[in-house]
Protein backbone atom coordinates (compact mmCIF):
# COMPACT_ATOMS: atom_id res chain seq x y z
CA UNK A 1 0.00 0.00 0.00
CA UNK A 2 2.75 2.14 0.60
CA UNK A 3 4.32 1.78 -2.36
CA UNK A 4 0.70 3.03 -4.12
CA UNK A 5 0.82 5.76 -1.87
CA UNK A 6 4.03 6.69 -2.96
CA UNK A 7 3.78 6.02 -6.87
CA UNK A 8 0.43 7.91 -6.57
CA UNK A 9 1.33 10.98 -4.94
CA UNK A 10 4.17 11.37 -7.40
CA UNK A 11 1.76 11.02 -10.19
CA UNK A 12 -0.27 13.92 -8.82
CA UNK A 13 2.65 16.04 -8.10
CA UNK A 14 3.44 15.77 -12.20
CA UNK A 15 -0.29 16.69 -12.85
CA UNK A 16 0.37 19.51 -10.44
CA UNK A 17 2.60 20.94 -11.51
CA UNK A 18 1.54 20.89 -14.98
CA UNK A 19 -1.40 22.70 -14.20
CA UNK A 20 0.31 24.88 -11.87
CA UNK A 21 2.78 26.23 -15.03
CA UNK A 22 0.23 26.52 -17.48
CA UNK A 23 -2.36 28.48 -15.05
CA UNK A 24 0.39 30.94 -13.92
CA UNK A 25 1.95 31.45 -17.75
CA UNK A 26 -1.58 32.04 -18.81
CA UNK A 27 -2.07 34.47 -15.93
CA UNK A 28 1.36 35.91 -16.54
CA UNK A 29 -0.01 36.94 -19.80
CA UNK A 30 -2.87 38.74 -18.54
CA UNK A 31 -0.49 40.94 -16.48
CA UNK A 32 1.28 42.00 -19.41
CA UNK A 33 4.34 40.04 -18.73
CA UNK A 34 6.61 39.54 -21.34
CA UNK A 35 7.83 35.82 -22.48
CA UNK A 36 11.28 36.45 -21.25
CA UNK A 37 10.61 37.68 -17.50
CA UNK A 38 7.56 35.00 -17.65
CA UNK A 39 10.35 32.52 -18.67
CA UNK A 40 12.95 33.39 -16.41
CA UNK A 41 10.70 33.36 -13.24
CA UNK A 42 7.50 32.49 -13.72
CA UNK A 43 7.63 28.59 -15.47
CA UNK A 44 11.07 28.34 -12.63
CA UNK A 45 9.07 29.11 -9.54
CA UNK A 46 6.41 27.07 -10.72
CA UNK A 47 8.66 23.79 -11.67
CA UNK A 48 9.58 23.90 -7.96
CA UNK A 49 6.34 23.67 -7.07
CA UNK A 50 6.01 19.87 -6.24
CA UNK A 51 9.56 20.31 -4.82
CA UNK A 52 8.38 23.03 -2.27
CA UNK A 53 5.07 21.47 -1.38
CA UNK A 54 7.07 17.82 -0.57
CA UNK A 55 9.30 19.93 1.14
CA UNK A 56 7.28 22.00 3.12
CA UNK A 57 4.64 19.09 3.71
CA UNK A 58 7.63 17.10 4.95
CA UNK A 59 8.99 19.48 7.54
CA UNK A 60 5.48 20.73 9.22
CA UNK A 61 5.07 16.99 9.74
CA UNK A 62 8.37 16.95 11.74
CA UNK A 63 10.17 15.01 8.92
CA UNK A 64 13.14 17.57 8.16
CA UNK A 65 15.22 15.18 6.74
CA UNK A 66 12.76 14.28 3.94
CA UNK A 67 12.89 18.28 3.70
CA UNK A 68 16.74 18.19 2.90
CA UNK A 69 16.66 14.81 1.41
CA UNK A 70 14.50 16.08 -1.10
CA UNK A 71 16.62 19.34 -2.33
CA UNK A 72 20.11 17.86 -1.70
CA UNK A 73 18.90 14.63 -3.63
CA UNK A 74 16.91 16.12 -6.42
CA UNK A 75 20.03 18.57 -7.11
CA UNK A 76 22.29 15.13 -7.00
CA UNK A 77 19.60 13.10 -10.00
CA UNK A 78 19.81 16.24 -12.12
CA UNK A 79 23.19 16.42 -12.67
CA UNK A 80 24.36 12.68 -11.86
CA UNK A 81 21.14 11.13 -13.54
CA UNK A 82 19.47 13.72 -15.81
CA UNK A 83 22.38 15.27 -17.16
CA UNK A 84 24.01 11.99 -17.34
CA UNK A 85 21.03 10.29 -19.46
CA UNK A 86 21.15 13.18 -21.41
CA UNK A 87 24.65 13.51 -22.14
CA UNK A 88 24.87 9.97 -23.25
CA UNK A 89 21.94 9.93 -25.98
CA UNK A 90 23.11 13.72 -27.38
CA UNK A 91 26.08 16.36 -26.35
CA UNK A 92 24.70 18.95 -24.66
CA UNK A 93 26.68 22.36 -25.88
CA UNK A 94 28.11 24.71 -23.17
CA UNK A 95 27.85 28.35 -23.06
CA UNK A 96 29.78 31.37 -21.79
CA UNK A 97 26.99 31.50 -19.13
CA UNK A 98 27.90 28.91 -17.42
CA UNK A 99 30.87 29.29 -15.78
CA UNK A 100 30.43 33.53 -15.92
CA UNK A 101 27.14 33.09 -13.86
CA UNK A 102 25.14 29.57 -13.30
CA UNK A 103 27.62 27.43 -12.25
CA UNK A 104 29.39 30.29 -9.92
CA UNK A 105 25.97 31.28 -8.20
CA UNK A 106 25.24 27.22 -8.03
CA UNK A 107 28.62 26.27 -6.10
CA UNK A 108 27.85 29.54 -3.96
CA UNK A 109 25.06 28.53 -2.98
CA UNK A 110 25.35 24.68 -2.20
CA UNK A 111 28.63 25.85 -0.13
CA UNK A 112 26.94 28.06 1.70
CA UNK A 113 23.79 25.36 2.94
CA UNK A 114 26.47 23.47 4.13
CA UNK A 115 27.70 26.16 6.76
CA UNK A 116 24.31 26.87 7.55
CA UNK A 117 23.48 23.85 8.49
CA UNK A 118 26.51 23.31 10.37
CA UNK A 119 26.62 26.32 12.22
CA UNK A 120 23.46 25.58 13.96
CA UNK A 121 21.46 21.97 12.56
CA UNK A 122 19.12 24.25 11.39
CA UNK A 123 18.10 26.48 8.66
CA UNK A 124 16.42 29.44 10.72
CA UNK A 125 13.67 31.64 9.06
CA UNK A 126 16.21 34.49 9.20
CA UNK A 127 18.65 32.32 6.98
CA UNK A 128 15.24 31.32 4.97
CA UNK A 129 15.22 34.79 3.89
CA UNK A 130 19.18 35.52 3.32
CA UNK A 131 18.25 32.62 0.43
CA UNK A 132 15.32 33.92 -0.89
CA UNK A 133 17.28 37.16 -1.32
CA UNK A 134 19.71 35.68 -3.08
CA UNK A 135 17.85 34.38 -5.19
CA UNK A 136 16.10 37.64 -6.34
CA UNK A 137 19.11 39.13 -6.52
CA UNK A 138 20.13 36.38 -9.29
CA UNK A 139 17.04 36.36 -10.92
CA UNK A 140 17.51 39.89 -11.17
CA UNK A 141 21.17 39.48 -12.60
CA UNK A 142 19.45 36.92 -15.08
CA UNK A 143 16.54 39.58 -16.24
CA UNK A 144 18.65 42.47 -16.83
CA UNK A 145 21.28 40.71 -18.77
CA UNK A 146 18.71 38.53 -20.80
CA UNK A 147 17.37 42.32 -21.63
CA UNK A 148 20.64 43.56 -22.54
CA UNK A 149 21.33 40.67 -25.03
CA UNK A 150 17.84 41.07 -26.75
CA UNK A 151 16.02 37.82 -26.81
CA UNK A 152 16.86 34.41 -24.75
CA UNK A 153 16.12 31.74 -27.42
CA UNK A 154 15.81 28.86 -24.70
CA UNK A 155 13.53 31.27 -22.38
CA UNK A 156 10.95 31.50 -25.03
CA UNK A 157 10.79 28.04 -26.01
CA UNK A 158 9.45 27.37 -22.38
CA UNK A 159 6.84 29.67 -22.77
CA UNK A 160 3.78 28.65 -24.74
CA UNK A 161 2.38 31.53 -26.22
CA UNK A 162 -1.17 30.03 -27.30
CA UNK A 163 -1.80 30.08 -23.31
CA UNK A 164 -2.25 33.54 -23.99
CA UNK A 165 -5.87 33.81 -24.83
CA UNK A 166 -6.85 31.27 -22.01
CA UNK A 167 -9.88 32.24 -20.39
CA UNK A 168 -10.17 33.29 -17.27
CA UNK A 169 -12.26 30.52 -16.14
CA UNK A 170 -10.12 28.03 -17.71
CA UNK A 171 -6.64 29.64 -15.25
CA UNK A 172 -8.93 29.71 -12.03
CA UNK A 173 -9.65 25.95 -12.85
CA UNK A 174 -6.32 25.09 -13.60
CA UNK A 175 -4.85 27.15 -10.56
CA UNK A 176 -7.19 24.73 -8.16
CA UNK A 177 -6.54 21.94 -10.23
CA UNK A 178 -2.84 22.36 -9.72
CA UNK A 179 -3.24 23.24 -6.40
CA UNK A 180 -5.25 20.37 -4.94
CA UNK A 181 -3.50 17.82 -7.03
CA UNK A 182 -0.16 19.73 -5.16
CA UNK A 183 -1.58 19.27 -1.94
CA UNK A 184 -2.67 15.54 -1.86
CA UNK A 185 0.20 14.20 -3.61
CA UNK A 186 2.49 15.81 -1.22
CA UNK A 187 0.37 14.37 1.61
CA UNK A 188 0.37 10.88 -0.08
CA UNK A 189 4.17 11.20 -1.03
CA UNK A 190 5.63 12.11 2.54
CA UNK A 191 2.98 9.74 4.63
CA UNK A 192 4.19 6.72 1.95
CA UNK A 193 7.60 7.53 2.36
CA UNK A 194 7.86 7.71 5.93
CA UNK A 195 5.70 4.17 6.53
CA UNK A 196 8.38 2.46 3.63
CA UNK A 197 11.34 3.71 5.70
CA UNK A 198 9.86 2.45 8.57
CA UNK A 199 8.99 -0.88 6.96
CA UNK A 200 12.56 -1.44 5.72
CA UNK A 201 14.09 -0.28 8.46
CA UNK A 202 15.37 2.77 7.06
CA UNK A 203 15.72 6.40 7.62
CA UNK A 204 13.23 8.90 5.89
CA UNK A 205 17.11 10.39 4.80
CA UNK A 206 17.42 7.24 2.79
CA UNK A 207 14.16 7.21 0.93
CA UNK A 208 14.38 11.29 0.22
CA UNK A 209 17.55 11.20 -1.40
CA UNK A 210 17.14 8.51 -3.33
CA UNK A 211 13.07 7.73 -4.08
CA UNK A 212 11.70 10.80 -3.68
CA UNK A 213 14.27 12.64 -5.16
CA UNK A 214 14.20 10.52 -8.42
CA UNK A 215 11.00 10.72 -8.46
CA UNK A 216 10.75 14.57 -8.74
CA UNK A 217 13.26 14.33 -11.18
CA UNK A 218 11.43 12.34 -13.08
CA UNK A 219 9.89 15.72 -15.22
CA UNK A 220 12.84 16.84 -15.94
CA UNK A 221 14.24 13.45 -17.26
CA UNK A 222 11.46 12.55 -19.24
CA UNK A 223 11.46 15.73 -21.35
CA UNK A 224 15.35 15.49 -22.12
CA UNK A 225 15.57 11.97 -22.81
CA UNK A 226 12.77 12.54 -25.67
CA UNK A 227 14.08 15.70 -26.99
CA UNK A 228 17.60 13.98 -27.27
CA UNK A 229 16.13 11.13 -29.00
CA UNK A 230 14.65 13.39 -31.43
CA UNK A 231 17.65 14.78 -32.05
CA UNK A 232 16.18 18.54 -31.00
CA UNK A 233 17.70 20.49 -28.89
CA UNK A 234 18.19 18.78 -25.69
CA UNK A 235 17.33 20.24 -21.75
CA UNK A 236 20.15 22.45 -21.82
CA UNK A 237 22.90 22.67 -19.19
CA UNK A 238 21.58 26.20 -17.92
CA UNK A 239 17.96 24.82 -17.20
CA UNK A 240 19.41 21.95 -14.96
CA UNK A 241 21.88 24.60 -12.98
CA UNK A 242 18.78 26.61 -12.87
CA UNK A 243 16.79 24.15 -11.42
CA UNK A 244 19.49 23.08 -8.67
CA UNK A 245 19.77 26.82 -7.43
CA UNK A 246 15.52 27.36 -7.45
CA UNK A 247 15.83 24.11 -5.29
CA UNK A 248 18.10 25.54 -2.31
CA UNK A 249 17.11 29.21 -2.82
CA UNK A 250 13.53 29.00 -3.25
CA UNK A 251 12.48 25.33 -1.67
CA UNK A 252 14.71 25.53 1.34
CA UNK A 253 14.09 29.49 1.35
CA UNK A 254 10.38 29.31 1.87
CA UNK A 255 10.15 26.24 3.84
CA UNK A 256 12.21 27.59 5.99
CA UNK A 257 10.66 30.80 6.73
CA UNK A 258 7.21 28.62 7.44
CA UNK A 259 8.71 25.93 9.10
CA UNK A 260 12.79 26.10 9.90
CA UNK A 261 14.22 23.27 8.59
CA UNK A 262 15.83 21.12 11.55
CA UNK A 263 19.24 18.09 10.99
CA UNK A 264 17.70 15.51 12.05
CA UNK A 265 20.40 12.86 10.47
CA UNK A 266 24.28 13.35 10.87
CA UNK A 267 24.98 11.70 7.39
CA UNK A 268 23.44 14.95 5.84
CA UNK A 269 26.07 16.57 6.93
CA UNK A 270 28.75 14.17 6.68
CA UNK A 271 27.59 12.37 3.68
CA UNK A 272 24.83 14.05 1.34
CA UNK A 273 25.95 17.34 1.36
CA UNK A 274 29.52 16.73 0.42
CA UNK A 275 27.69 14.56 -2.79
CA UNK A 276 25.76 17.51 -4.02
CA UNK A 277 28.65 20.23 -3.67
CA UNK A 278 31.19 17.33 -5.69
CA UNK A 279 28.97 16.71 -8.64
CA UNK A 280 28.29 20.85 -8.38
CA UNK A 281 31.91 20.98 -8.51
CA UNK A 282 33.00 18.47 -11.05
CA UNK A 283 30.87 20.31 -13.89
CA UNK A 284 33.13 23.33 -14.81
CA UNK A 285 36.50 20.67 -15.21
CA UNK A 286 34.56 18.87 -17.42
CA UNK A 287 33.23 21.67 -19.20
CA UNK A 288 37.11 22.61 -20.35
CA UNK A 289 38.17 19.15 -20.78
CA UNK A 290 39.10 18.31 -24.00
CA UNK A 291 36.58 18.42 -27.04
CA UNK A 292 36.38 21.82 -24.52
CA UNK A 293 32.66 23.41 -24.43
CA UNK A 294 30.68 20.00 -24.53
CA UNK A 295 29.23 16.83 -22.71
CA UNK A 296 29.38 13.84 -24.81
CA UNK A 297 28.93 10.59 -23.88
CA UNK A 298 31.90 9.60 -21.82
CA UNK A 299 31.11 12.30 -19.81
CA UNK A 300 27.35 11.05 -19.34
CA UNK A 301 28.83 8.07 -18.52
CA UNK A 302 30.80 9.05 -16.20
CA UNK A 303 28.34 11.52 -14.09
CA UNK A 304 25.92 8.51 -14.37
CA UNK A 305 28.29 6.04 -12.64
CA UNK A 306 29.25 8.36 -10.19
CA UNK A 307 25.51 8.82 -9.38
CA UNK A 308 25.05 4.85 -9.75
CA UNK A 309 27.66 4.66 -6.67
CA UNK A 310 25.93 7.12 -4.94
CA UNK A 311 22.53 5.63 -4.51
CA UNK A 312 24.31 2.04 -3.81
CA UNK A 313 26.57 3.43 -1.03
CA UNK A 314 23.17 5.45 0.32
CA UNK A 315 21.11 1.94 0.65
CA UNK A 316 24.02 -0.30 1.70
CA UNK A 317 24.51 2.29 4.89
Amino acid sequence: MDYLFVFIGLTLLVIGGEFLVRSSVALSFKLNLSKMVIGLTVVSFATSAPELLVSLQAALNGFSDISLGNVIGSNIANIGLVLGITAIISPLAIDKDFYKLNWPVMMILSIGLYFILKSGDIISRSEGVALLLMLVVYLWILIRKARKDRGVVQVDEEVDESLATTSNFKIILWLVIGGVALYCGSELLVNGAVSLAQSFGVTERVIAVTMIAVGTSIPELAASVIAALKKEKALSLGNLIGSNIFNIASVLGITAIIQPIAVMSEEVLTNDIFWMIGFAGILLPLAFLPKAYELGRKRGILLLSAYAVFIALTILK
